[in-house]
């Protein structure tokens, strides 16, 4: 028999208390590993456990977020003889023991609302506390609710917010006072509400509280291939995100709040408020607490969060300040009209993993190594075959095991195999060295190709010269200039160096490193960049420069009698910054695909830059024939066809944050034919 609406509501709340206990360990974890100060939060979880780094900042930068508004509070109301806070859904937050350890308390009485059961279990875990039980001023406790423990600063209630009427009169009959400067306080409460009844929550607390501020922090952007997945962990809790579809992002969450009662209201994104509104000094504090290379990952999280507050009467001095100088430029692609269709490679070569290389050493023949898998970082070798009946994985054997590595590069070097170089195996193990890949692939045939066996060889090379440090997220790029053979190495990361920005130069022939003059203004250090070959030199885009802010610019390096020199192309109008994406230079256009942006708004897709006028235009992917969210960053590209209009993106995805981890599983194939017309067309119309 169906269950009646009661019960599936019943078992909905169920699922939504559930997501206290698992968000407040993850809260012990940051604080215990020296993200934030909370001696208190231990005292609610029966074991500390350790959670991942990029858990771990994600519950920092909330933690922060959320602080930093109440201490605005406190300052904006100091003069007051008495405050209040309203915490909503609060869970088994610490925030009332934390403040009054802090002497910030003076005048205040914080109020406390959950669940009944909730409440229950966070009075009786506190009286048992041995730490807690004898709290000064003394907590009184009363089983039966709704007032499960108070003193003169503090009182914890067990109601359910969506009864309005229950919790006037409770709130009331504990001395709540609602003429009161009040900070009202929902950490990921209202949206698991119908998305009617936390507006009513929200338009409630407007229409009563006249000199009040309301801090919200919750999720955004529920339809591009993040958001899909947030949504779909939530779904398989039995936590559906509500509100997310009406009000998808910050413009539409801040028109939410005008438009139930509230007079002024200021939201951003986690991105906005990380690198806006906390200090550069605190930042390097953060990240240096542990080793960590989830910068896809983590900036992707941060987009899909945001912070709010809304005011009423004479609180708009408690509301966020954005920052005066934004470090993420307002910037919004002018997208062409037609996307750019995305397909399946044809065939079944099941491929996944992020932080792979790949090399397409025969027109038929596409290599790809190393890079993390659903098994961890992967020390195999994959081929792929197309044969009349689409791309198939051959079997490889290897000759020898060169150990596990990610985000190391393979360049293919004509008549002589590939030259992999760097990577690493962990943020604390880099690799320096240079390893040569050549390969067998026997006499393949149309009617064998798919069970054939290749044979790849690994060797070590002994380079001369000065070697660079050893490193990952960084470019190399094959150049012929002045008849020799160079691999250009640029940038990149080490297990100290955030950011690299020198330039390195090996003879193939020789395999020596050589010193090349290189004029002119070097670009800013950067990793996980673009690099191709162009005009016998090369154009780079891109990257995540210093400070952990994605860059736009586009360097050429250009031959010169004595060697290169570095010029920066002003390209109009200017292509959004991004990082970890993926750029071929095809006659004189460089084409950028997919990457990481934080401007928010969707995800990137193709963009086009002429080398030549500077000109550059952006465009879609339409995604509409892929099953699987498809993230563009952390893959690896391949030209396809002869007239290098079709590129093969293989591999991409990431942990998202603590949603699960989605890897692409499937190679796909972008047909850039559509927009290479275009740009052709408008070039011949300029010239005109």
């Amino acid at each position: 028999m169906p269950a009646c609406p009661k019960s599936r509501k019943s078992g909905k709340d169920t699922a939504v208390q559930g997501t206290n206990d698992s968000s407040v360990v993850s809260k012990v974890s940051a604080s215990v590993y020296g993200y934030f100060r909370d001696d208190f939060q231990r005292r609610f979880v029966c074991k500390v456990s350790r959670r991942a780094p990029l858990i771990n900042r994600g519950y920092y930068v909330r933690w922060k977020a959320v602080d930093h508004c109440v201490k605005l509070f406190l300052q904006v109301t100091s003069s007051c003889s008495r405050r209040q806070m309203l915490s909503l859904g609060t869970g088994f937050d610490s925030l009332y023991f934390r403040l009054h350890e802090e002497g910030v308390l003076e005048g205040v009485t914080v109020f406390e609302v959950d669940f009944p059961n909730v409440a229950q279990r966070k009075a009786a875990l506190i009286r048992s506390d041995p730490h807690l039980k004898d709290w000064k001023p003394h907590l009184s406790y009363n089983l039966a609710g709704p007032l499960y423990a108070s003193n003169d600063q503090y009182r914890l209630l067990g109601l359910d917010i969506r009864q309005e009427e229950a919790v006037q009169l409770a709130l009331s009959a504990a001395s709540f006072q609602w003429s009161c400067p009040t900070l009202v306080l929902s950490e990921v409460v209202l949206t698991y509400m119908e998305t009617q009844e936390s507006d009513r929550v929200i338009g409630w607390a407007a229409a009563h509280l006249p000199e009040s501020v309301l801090v919200m922090y919750e999720q955004i952007r529920p339809s591009d291939p993040f958001g899909r997945v947030m949504q779909s962990h939530f779904l398989k809790l039995n936590s559906a995100l509500h509100a997310l579809t009406s009000y998808p992002d910050v413009a539409a969450q801040r028109q939410r709040f005008l438009s139930k009662g509230w007079e002024q209201c200021v939201c951003l994104d986690m991105n906005q408020f990380y690198l806006g509104l906390v200090a550069q000094q605190e930042r390097q504090r953060v990240e240096g607490l542990e080793p960590f290379d989830e910068f896809e990952e983590w900036h992707q999280k941060c987009s899909h969060y945001f912070i709010l507050t809304a005011a009423k009467g004479s609180l708009t001095q408690a509301l966020l300040s954005p920052p005066a100088a934004s470090p993420i430029p307002p910037l919004k692609p002018q997208l062409e009209r037609e996307a750019l269709r995305v397909s399946p490679l044809s065939g079944d070569p099941r491929v996944e993993g992020l932080g792979m290389a790949s090399v397409l050493l025969e027109p038929h023949v596409l290599m790809v190594t190393g890079g993390f898998g659903r098994s961890g970082r992967e020390a195999a070798v994959k081929v792929m075959l197309n044969s009349q009946r689409g791309w198939s994985q051959a079997t490889v054997e290897v000759s020898a095991d060169w150990g596990a590595r990610l985000y190391h590069t393979m360049t293919l070097v004509s008549g002589w195999g590939a030259l992999v170089f760097g990577g690493r195996s962990s943020p604390l193990k880099p690799f320096g060295d240079v390893l040569r890949v050549t390969y067998d692939l026997g006499e393949p045939t149309e009617s064998t190709a798919s069970s054939l066996t290749v044979t790849v060889s690994l060797k070590e090379i002994e380079c001369s010269g000065c070697l660079p440090q050893p490193r990952w997220r960084h470019t190399a790029t094959l150049l012929r200039h002045n008849g020799q053979t160079l691999l250009l190495v640029f940038g990149g990361r080490t297990e100290v160096d955030p950011v690299l920005g020198d330039t390195h130069f090996l003879d193939v022939k020789t395999m020596h490193w050589i010193e090349v003059l290189v004029e002119g203004s070097p670009p800013e250090g950067r990793h996980s960049h673009s690099s191709a070959a162009y005009e016998e030199g090369a154009v780079i885009f891109g990257g995540l420069g210093t400070g952990g802010v994605p860059l736009g610019d586009t360097v050429l390096l250009k031959p010169t009698s004595k060697g290169f020199c570095w010029e920066t192309l002003q390209v109009h109008p200017p292509v959004a910054p991004r990082y970890s994406h993926s750029a071929d230079v095809i006659g004189e256009k460089l084409v950028i695909v997919g990457g990481v942006w934080l401007q928010g708004e969707g995800v990137p897709g193709v963009a086009i830059i002429n080398l030549n006028t500077g000109a550059s235009v952006e465009y879609d992917l339409d995604t509409s024939s892929i099953t699987w969210p498809l993230m563009l960053h952390s893959f690896c590209s391949e030209l396809l066809d002869p007239e290098r209009s079709k590129v093969a993106l293989i591999g991409g995805g990431g942990n998202c944050f603590s949603f699960g981890t989605h890897l692409n599983p499937h190679p796909v194939t972008v047909d850039l034919s559509p927009a290479l017309m275009q740009c052709a067309s408008s070039l011949t119309e300029e010239e005109l």
